[in-house]
């Protein structure tokens, strides 16, 4: 056959493609293929899901050329290829604390494992740094801070507000704007942001998360929006919700998924036993140690965890529900 123009064969993996090679499709999908696998190979970062696609892609295009051709080898790369593309997908699975199962859906993850180590970093700082010991405070502070984590400023609605903290908005608002950790626009009032529209929001601004300033932080844009979105979803729960669950139940609930293994279990798998220290549930909750197993049991009844949490020896033990598990940290 002819050298390529470039004055290079085409060739995909060690096969140089016949130029002769007939049907044409089949030549021209396999000289892109091995244009294609050499361009994956200088990406600096893998995708696993682009090189099980190349994988599939592999697996078709050689199986056809097998037929065409007759030749043995080319249908055992076939086969190889076609399970490297299985291999492939499972490792993306694994990254992203997706099971892969033949039997039953997979669960869909909100947050990647490195999205849920961002979470977790922003649950202790929060938790340490608070700045007013209240529930309700507590949840307002999660929120407009994962609005704001990157510029320093986030928009917020009053159909936000009054859904975090209910008849207790304005007053926290208030306290947080009174103690300076929250600035409002000159001519908006705490009860002016309450009846902030979706089509034009407060814009809010948390002094402590201007870039100018060292920062307790960073991540992208993308993981800020998947926060915020993540932790709206769990605080806006509609079980939650129903069961009338307060600020101190929720900030459990997202502390509960944040802290939970891919298969819903509490806490990292360790010597002393596994569980989350009720001290510092109870801190990140505004709670008293004590008062931890009365929340954890009002998240059970609202279908959050199974039945069998306990607080036995310091520890919260327990399991998400499984109707929770899209929204696990991943530890």
């Amino acid at each position: 056959g002819k050298a390529r123009k470039t004055g290079r064969w085409a060739k995909v993996g060690q096969r140089i493609v016949p130029d002769d090679l007939q049907p044409e499709v089949l030549r021209v999908e396999l000289t892109e293929l091995g244009d294609a696998f050499r361009a994956y190979q200088r990406h600096p970062e893998p995708d696993l899901a682009a090189l099980a696609e190349l994988h599939d892609r592999k697996a078709r295009a050689f199986a056809l050329w097998a037929d065409v051709t007759g030749d043995a080898s080319l249908r055992e790369e076939a086969d190889r290829a076609a399970a490297a593309a299985r291999t492939t997908r499972e490792m993306d699975a694994n990254r992203h604390g997706v099971p892969v199962g033949e039997d039953g859906p997979l669960v869909e993850r909100l947050l990647t494992r490195g999205q849920g180590v961002h979470a977790r970093n922003v649950l202790e700082h929060l938790r340490v740094t608070s700045p007013l010991p209240e529930a309700e405070a507590r949840l307002a502070v999660l929120m407009i801070t994962l609005r704001a984590a990157r510029a320093g400023t986030g928009n917020v609605t009053g159909q936000d507000l009054s859904g975090w903290l209910q008849g207790d908005a304005e007053r926290v608002l208030q306290a947080l704007a009174d103690m300076g950790w929250l600035l409002l626009p000159e001519d908006v009032a705490p009860d002016d942001a309450l009846m902030s529209r979706p089509e034009e929001p407060t814009q809010v601004t948390v002094p402590t998360l201007i870039p100018t300033q060292p920062r307790p932080f960073f991540f992208g844009k993308v993981t800020r929006a998947r926060l915020s979105g993540w932790a709206q979803k769990v605080v806006g729960d509609r079980k939650l919700r129903k069961k009338k669950a307060g600020p101190a139940t929720r900030l459990l609930a997202v502390y509960t998924a944040a802290h939970s293994r891919p298969d819903g279990c509490l806490g990292e798998a360790v010597e002393d036993g596994d569980g989350l220290a009720l001290e510092t549930v109870a801190s990140f909750c505004g709670l008293r140690p004590e008062d931890v197993a009365e929340h954890a049991g009002l998240l059970a009844a609202a279908g959050w965890l199974e039945e069998d949490a306990d607080t036995a020896g310091g520890r919260l033990r327990g399991r998400l529900a499984e109707r929770v598990l899209p929204l696990s940290g991943l530890l």
